[in-house]
């Protein structure tokens, strides 16, 4: 029962602090409605940094918790919503048979990825106390099932080793393994569609209400709205976009993100640099012994198990 009370409080919070996020984005095309798009997104982006400083500030002098997951959840029901009352009125019966199916397996996407196991890995011949961010499994290279589970990595949010692990993701809730990164390529992908297909159907919504809003004053605020919800889907894509690039980067030359990060806490990936200037000097650099070339590490990555 304490866990579930703490659970709903926690999607409360992350509730409220959904409401508070778009409610201050609808100031910026309240008030900026007649400056350029990049003038909005520029104050967008501040106010959203504003707020999730606030929500930091609430944290540590309240208590609050928020679920990040909880947010994200909360966030497409949001969009959705204004979609359905707003921006759905203005689009064709096509766009919105495209957006709603979108929506509808982002959501199955994100349940999917939450449940899904990572990749965790056993180690019944190590104790608790042994296991720490420092260590690594103590397989010998000899063969590629080995150096396969040489890249278990420890993860610390979850306190254990995730077979495969690029990063632990806060918005899923969930770490990032070999079992998952498919899943979770898949998903990045639909976000950034989805988006890309809500900016769309909000700006034709915009350009043909437009003569609306000199007659009407809740007209106005329809638009606002629908434009408030459009810079906040922008400033998504923004982020996302190369947040995708990095991982399609990753998957070419079969590398994670904690490999890449953090490459001087692996030995495979050290590489004595006197050894090859045949000099005094002693010192490491990256070598990458996964990489297979582009299209087997492509291969690879569509075959994980």
């Amino acid at each position: 029962m304490l866990a579930w009370s703490k659970s709903i409080g926690r999607c409360t919070v992350s509730f409220i602090s959904v409401l508070l996020t778009q409610l201050a984005l609808f100031l910026v095309p309240l008030f900026f409605s007649a400056s350029p798009i990049l003038i909005q997104l520029t104050l967008s982006a501040l106010v959203l940094v504003v707020v999730l400083g606030f929500g930091g500030w609430c944290k540590r002098l309240l208590g609050f918790n928020a679920s990040a997951p909880a947010f994200v959840f909360c966030s497409i029901f949001f969009i959705w919503g204004v979609y359905i009352a707003i921006v759905r009125q203005a689009i064709s019966p096509v766009m919105d048979v495209v957006l709603n199916v979108e929506m509808i397996m982002l959501i199955i996407g994100l349940f999917r990825i939450m449940l899904k196991d990572p990749g965790f890995v056993v180690c019944e011949s190590f104790s608790l106390d042994e296991l720490n961010e420092n260590s690594v499994l103590g397989v010998q290279i000899h063969n590629e099932s080995s150096l396969l589970q040489m890249r278990a990595r420890y993860c610390k949010s979850c306190q254990t080793y995730v077979q495969g692990f690029d990063h632990h993701c806060p918005a899923f809730g969930n770490c990032i393994g070999q079992k998952n990164y498919v899943l979770f390529m898949v998903l990045l992908v639909g976000f950034i569609t989805a988006e890309i297909s809500y900016i769309l159907c909000s700006s034709q919504f915009a350009s043909k209400f437009r003569v609306l809003e000199e007659n009407r004053v809740e007209s106005g605020s329809i638009l606002v709205m629908a434009r408030s919800t459009l810079l906040f889907c922008v400033l998504q894509v923004l982020w996302q976009g190369p947040f995708l690039i990095w991982h399609v980067y990753c998957i070419c030359f079969n590398i994670r993100t904690e490999e890449w990060v953090n490459w001087k806490k692996y030995p495979e990936f050290q590489l004595n640099a006197s050894s090859l200037s045949g000099e005094n000097y002693q010192g490491t650099s990256f070598k990458n012994p996964h990489n297979k070339g582009i299209l087997q590490n492509v291969k690879e990555f569509l075959t994980l198990k």
